[in-house]
C-alpha cells in the first residue's frame, strides 16, 4: 500500500554554490499537500537556483529534496512524472504551432494518442488558444507564448506545479488568465510552488510564503502574520488637487517616509491620527483641496522589506 505523504515538497539543508558564490545556502522547508505556496526574495535571493535544485535540474552540493516522498537525486525520473515545471525563461518551441507544443509535451509523458489530442484541444480552449491553435508560436505575443508554455506543463494533469516567475512583462489580461488557471488547478487538487517578486500576486495567491535572501530563509508563515508583525508600520495616502512638493509636508508630524505613488502621496507614520489632523491643518493653510485621504495598514510589501533589508535577519 502506497504510504501518503502530506508534504509533497521538502527540501533538507539544501545547499548550492557556484565557485565562491553560495546561491543557496542549507535551506530546510516543507509544502504541504494541497497549498499553494510562495517562494519570495528579491533577485539575486537564489529563487530559480532553489527551483532548479527541486525539479532536478541542478546537483546540490549538500542536502535533500523529495518529491511526494522520493529523493530526486536517487530516483529524478519518477520524481519529474509527479511534476509541471513552467521555468523563467520558457521552453516552448517557436518554430511548432500551439498544438504541436502541447502534443509533444504530452508524449514525453506517455499519454496515449486519442487522449493526448482530446486534452490539448481541451487546454487550447482554456487559454483562449483554440483559434490560433495551428498558427506558429512564433507569431505569438509575450503572454500568449506563456499560456502555451503552461498548457504543455500541465498536459499531463501533474500533482506539484513549479511556476518560477509566471506574469512578469506579461499584460493584464494573460495575469488574470495565469492566476485563475493556478486557483483552478490548485482546487482540483494540484500543489503549486510560485517563485515571484510580485508581493500582490503572492498576497492573493498563497496560503503561505517563505522569504529568501542571500541564499537563506528568513522568515516562513502566512501572508496575513506576515503582515501583522509590522502592523506598527502604518501609512496616510493622500492627494491635493494640486501638485506639491514633499518638502512642503516635512516631517513634523512623525512623518518616517515619504513615497510619491502617480498622483498620492504615502506617508508613513507610528501615528496616524496624529498626521491626519497635521495634513488637514496643512491643506487649510496651503489652499489645498483634499481629494483623496486613507489610513493605510502593513501591507506584506512593508515585510517583505523589513525581513529583506538587514543582513541580520539571513544570519
Amino acid at each position: 500500500m502506497k504510504k501518503e505523504h502530506n508534504n509533497v515538497i521538502e527540501a533538507n539543508l539544501l545547499t548550492k554554490r557556484f565557485g565562491n558564490v553560495t546561491a543557496v545556502n542549507q535551506i530546510t522547508f516543507t509544502v504541504n499537500k494541497g497549498e499553494i505556496f510562495g517562494f519570495l526574495g528579491p533577485n539575486g535571493a537564489g529563487k530559480t537556483t532553489t527551483i532548479r535544485v527541486l525539479t532536478g535540474l541542478l546537483t546540490p552540493d549538500s542536502g535533500n529534496a523529495f518529491i511526494d516522498g522520493v529523493n530526486i537525486k536517487r530516483n529524478p525520473i519518477k520524481a519529474k512524472m509527479k511534476m509541471g515545471v513552467i521555468p523563467e525563461t520558457g521552453n516552448i518551441y517557436v518554430d511548432l504551432t500551439a498544438k504541436q507544443n502541447v502534443i509533444l509535451a504530452g508524449k514525453f509523458y506517455g499519454i496515449p494518442g486519442r487522449e493526448l489530442e482530446k486534452r490539448a484541444n481541451s487546454l487550447l480552449e482554456q487559454f483562449g488558444l483554440y483559434d490560433r491553435k495551428d498558427d506558429l508560436v512564433r507569431t505569438f505575443s509575450k503572454g500568449m507564448k506563456q499560456r502555451v508554455n503552461i498548457a504543455s506543463a500541465i498536459v499531463h494533469n501533474p500533482e506539484i506545479l513549479f511556476l518560477d516567475e509566471p506574469t512578469p512583462g506579461l499584460d493584464v489580461q494573460s495575469q488574470r488568465l495565469i492566476r485563475n488557471i493556478i486557483k483552478e488547478m490548485n482546487q482540483r487538487g494540484t500543489t503549486i510552488f510560485l517563485t515571484t517578486h510580485n508581493i500582490e500576486e503572492a498576497n492573493i495567491l498563497c496560503e503561505r510564503v517563505a522569504i529568501i535572501n542571500k541564499g537563506k530563509i528568513v522568515v516562513i508563515d502566512r501572508p496575513e502574520r506576515l503582515r501583522r508583525t509590522f502592523e506598527t508600520t502604518q501609512s496616510v495616502e493622500i492627494s491635493f488637487d494640486k501638485s506639491i512638493d514633499d518638502t512642503l509636508i516635512g516631517k513634523s508630524a512623525g512623518v518616517n517616509r515619504i513615497e510619491r505613488l502617480g498622483d498620492k502621496w504615502k506617508l508613513y507614520t507610528d501615528n496616524p491620527d496624529k498626521l491626519v489632523k497635521y495634513l488637514t491643518k496643512f491643506a487649510e493653510g496651503k489652499d489645498l483641496t483634499i481629494v483623496s485621504m486613507e489610513i493605510c495598514r502593513a501591507s506584506l510589501e512593508d515585510a517583505f522589506v523589513k525581513f529583506t533589508e538587514s543582513e541580520s535577519y539571513g544570519n
